[in-house]
């Protein structure tokens, strides 16, 4: 398995715990960051969302799909520089936060 095919595996179960963590507790994930706990299904549904991304980045790792290894360093690109874009206007420390990740 190349490096770039473990490396989807580790993003893909951290994807997978995560999802796990939003189907089965949801209102636990909100009060980690501070948020009012809900009884609304979009946190569910995002959770089944991530379910299927996991699933997806775990099984093409397994099948050293390398286009998808591209396509998956392209899109990882993406939220860093929308995080820099949208959070140092509002919240510097958001934005260091965003930054370090």
């Amino acid at each position: 398995m190349s490096s770039a095919a473990k490396s989807l595996v580790v993003y893909g179960i951290y994807i997978l715990a995560l999802s796990i963590f939003l189907i089965v507790a949801p209102n636990l994930f909100l009060s980690l960051f501070g948020f009012p706990t809900t009884n609304e299904v979009w946190l569910r549904v995002a959770g089944l969302l991530l379910l299927y991304l996991g699933f997806y980045d775990v099984q093409a790792a397994r099948a050293e799909l390398k286009v998808f290894f591209k396509w998956s360093f392209i899109l990882g690109a993406q939220p860093f520089s929308f995080s820099q874009y949208s959070c140092c206007s509002d919240s510097p420390g958001l934005c260091s936060f965003f930054s370090a990740l």
